[in-house]
């Protein structure tokens, strides 16, 4: 959630609740209620100045962050290709389930 993510890149800062509202020039009252989830739905420009005082970009609040090593460009254009050639993805996940049944019985 936005609030976890708030949370998480403040305390990285090693900032306090009151320290980032009073940079951001946003209440504290509400900044606490997003961290603790309590409300779900901040604007647009309230996650603006939020962002710009932990100097992060927007997305990093809105969307979860992906591990590059996990998804690296050739993975995306893996998937891609498999989308494209007509893999489904129950296809797909069948081949990953026969794939570790073949290790499993290897390591036996």
């Amino acid at each position: 959630m936005i609030g976890d993510r708030v949370k998480k890149f403040r305390l990285n800062k090693k900032m306090s609740l009151s320290e980032l509202a009073s940079q951001a020039g946003v209440a504290k009252s509400y900044l606490s209620n997003l961290e603790n989830n309590k409300q779900e739905n901040p604007s647009i420009k309230f996650l603006e100045k939020i962002a710009a005082v932990l100097n992060i970009p927007v997305d990093h609040l809105i969307h979860e962050e992906v591990n590059k090593e996990e998804l690296d460009i050739d993975w995306m254009n893996l998937v891609k290709d498999a989308m494209n050639s007509g893999v489904s993805k129950e296809q797909f996940r069948d081949f990953l389930e026969f794939n570790k049944w073949r290790i499993n019985q290897n390591d036996k």
